[in-house]
């Protein structure tokens, strides 16, 4: 059999783990905009160049490739925490009276100011909770492996982590909804609802 042509000369064979990475990297993408019910399958196979039973054969269930993609877009949240960190160790303070959590705190809102897909997948993710157990599951074990890790990279006390974290979720909700100062006192509340 003689191998497919095209005008620049015989195609190229890409292998199934490449691109099963380039199909969770197209999926976070469109689950990010889409969320688990409102993603075809279709449309992330189109944006590989691949068939949708393609797709299929290596994540059985459009839920099993939603929760891949899930999981790259924690694992790419923990990859920022650990770098922010050793670029604090290496570095020091970019900021008066700025430790490592303070550092990695930066460093998350920088990149889902620079990147919106990663922070509207894991809202996705949580969205999705509600009506599955099993990604509930998946979820809440990601943002636990993202605790942790904020645990063991800066040492601080569990209060102190706690209100990070917190105050990572409302920096959450705020950059989703387009606000830069989240304080009811910063006017975005009246601009709300004069417009």
């Amino acid at each position: 059999m003689v191998a497919a042509e095209t005008k620049t000369g015989p195609r190229k064979r890409v292998p199934a783990a490449e691109r099963r990475d380039a199909l969770i990297e197209a999926a976070v993408h469109h689950f990010a905009h889409g969320g688990l019910q409102g993603t075809t399958v279709s449309a992330i196979a189109a944006d590989v160049g691949v068939a949708q039973p393609y797709v299929f054969s290596l994540f059985p269930t459009k839920r099993e490739l939603f929760l891949a993609a899930v999981d790259r877009c924690f694992a790419k949240v923990s990859a920022l925490f650990r770098q922010a960190a050793a670029d604090f160790d290496a570095n020091g303070p970019e900021e008066p009276d700025e430790d490592k959590l303070n550092a990695i705190g930066h460093a998350y809102m920088n990149a889902i100011a620079d990147n919106p897909d990663q922070l509207l997948l894991q809202l996705q993710g949580y969205a999705a909770c509600g009506d599955d157990p099993g990604i509930q599951a998946a979820v809440r074990r990601n943002y636990a492996h993202l605790v942790q890790l904020a645990r063991e990279l800066t040492d601080v006390d569990d209060e102190r982590l706690d209100g990070f974290f917190q105050m990572g979720m409302w920096c959450n909700v705020a950059a989703a909804l387009g606000i830069e100062d989240f304080k009811t006192g910063s006017g975005w509340v009246e601009q709300s609802l004069d417009g």
